[in-house]
């Protein structure tokens, strides 16, 4: 409960000041009920009043206070039913106006500001910047940033998604970009770094682990459900939503990506350090802090897709909703795919087999023609080959007739097409008898055989 002094102060900032009801709440640190309450024209006597009229919820009060105090947020109607299970003969709204007026207010948490020194720590998040059509493909479109704590340097990049892989190059480009690595990274609780976490007991992401270890750097997730320990690239990606990508027209991936580091290198790091008093600017800051950051190791890390593969029935693996082309004669076979944000590579063993520009489509048909004109070739040879095979089994002449025919140097496919039609038509031994008498004559050909008949 309220005391008449605070109860004067929200009637007198409400009616006379015109500040809402939950602009008073946030103020004076009470729950908005307690605010709405204490503006309900009922006068309310001091908790010290002796005239104060007894009600028949009276003897039950002391319990409601109690029960609130354990439960905060414990609604009336559930109080109203724990105190007429104890024998309260009156109704809900006596019980509500009660809980409503002494309800306890939210406790508003102070936070120390984080300090950091050069080159100690940075802080990395994704934003997310709604969805882009790419081709039939609907993709999200997602920033990875990374800041600098003490200089307010940025780093940030978008990407098609939020995978391991993006998140892995930009962790790489950022280190290339601002010259050095940061000694420890502060992270939300996000999947790409944390699997599982019991209080303190954190079982990081294996590939986090493998860029720590490259890069010598120490991971650490903020504790859970406190974002505000990483509340400068909170900050710095909504500066980037406001300053850069509102109202932004652009043409594809690239496109946002050279304004973006444009507008870094033009707009964001042209500003003043917060908190700063000598007034140096975050690219003057970024200068001081650059050789406090740990060197780059002699190679960037590798953050490729890596997987095994193999194809179905046709000369194509499937990978991100599209089918990549493979040489024919490694279907069905285990293959390792390789795929950056340009290209995928089907390598068999250590050799590359085939290489193509990765495509963010969906159901998108990536080919190399090499593959498909040697296994088009076969086909029509095998086919072919069938043919004659038939031709043989129902006209055992045929064979030698087919034989001065490729002495000859013609097409067999053509003319073995229109023997089985003969034969379709007047019958094998018929076309055997013919083809017979067509060599005794000394001719070639089908049209020779076809005369025969007429």
């Amino acid at each position: 409960m309220i005391g008449l002094e605070v109860r004067a102060r929200i009637r007198r900032l409400h009616h006379a000041e015109g500040w809402p009801v939950g602009t008073i709440a946030v103020q004076l640190g009470l729950h908005h009920d307690t605010v709405e309450a204490a503006l309900e024209d009922v006068p309310v006597a001091s908790a010290d009043s002796s005239t104060a009229k007894p009600t028949v919820l009276g003897p039950y009060t002391a319990f409601i206070d109690g029960t609130l105090k354990a439960h905060p947020r414990l609604r009336a109607t559930r109080l109203f039913h724990m105190v007429k299970a104890r024998g309260y003969p009156g109704g809900y709204e006596q019980v509500k106006r009660y809980v409503r007026r002494v309800r306890p207010g939210p406790q508003a948490e102070a936070f120390l500001r984080r300090t950091t020194l050069p080159g100690e720590e940075a802080q990395v998040d994704w934003g997310s910047f709604g969805k882009v059509q790419v081709g039939r493909a609907t993709r999200t479109l997602s920033c990875f940033v990374l800041v600098l704590g003490h200089s307010r340097a940025m780093y940030a990049r978008f990407f098609l998604g939020q995978t391991m892989e993006c998140f892995l190059q930009g962790h790489v480009q950022a280190f290339e970009a601002l010259g050095g690595v940061p000694r420890s990274l502060l992270y939300d609780n996000l999947k790409s770094v944390v699997l599982e976490r019991a209080g303190d007991v954190i079982h990081f992401h294996p590939r986090i682990l493998e860029a720590a270890g490259h890069y010598h750097f120490v991971p650490k997730p903020c504790a859970p459900y406190r974002g505000n320990e990483k509340g400068k690239v909170e900050r710095t990606i909504r500066y980037l939503r406001d300053s850069f990508f509102a109202a932004r027209t652009f043409h594809g991936l690239d496109d946002v990506n050279r304004q973006l580091q444009r507008w870094v290198e033009e707009v964001a790091h042209q500003r003043r350090v917060p908190g700063d008093a000598s007034g140096r600017t975050v690219a003057q800051a970024l200068e001081a802090e650059r050789p406090l950051l740990l060197p780059l190791p002699a190679h960037p890390l590798p953050t490729d897709v890596l997987r095994p593969v193999s194809s179905g029935k046709t000369p194509y693996v499937r990978f991100d909703g599209n089918d990549y082309s493979i040489p024919d004669g490694l279907v069905r076979r285990p293959l390792t795919l390789v795929a950056s944000a340009t290209t995928v590579r089907l390598l068999d063993g250590a050799e590359e087999v085939a290489s193509h520009v990765r495509s963010w489509d969906k159901g998108a048909v990536v080919e190399d023609s090499s593959h498909l004109v040697a296994l088009a070739r076969r086909k029509a040879h095998a086919h072919e080959l069938r043919g004659r095979d038939l031709l043989r089994a129902r006209c055992p002449r045929a064979e030698q007739l087919l034989q001065a025919l490729a002495n000859r140097g013609d097409n067999l496919g053509n003319h073995t097409v229109k023997l089985l039609a003969l034969a379709d038509r007047y019958g094998s031994a018929e076309t055997d008898a013919a083809i017979a008498e067509t060599r005794a004559r000394g001719a070639l050909g089908p049209a020779s055989v076809a005369h025969i008949y007429e």
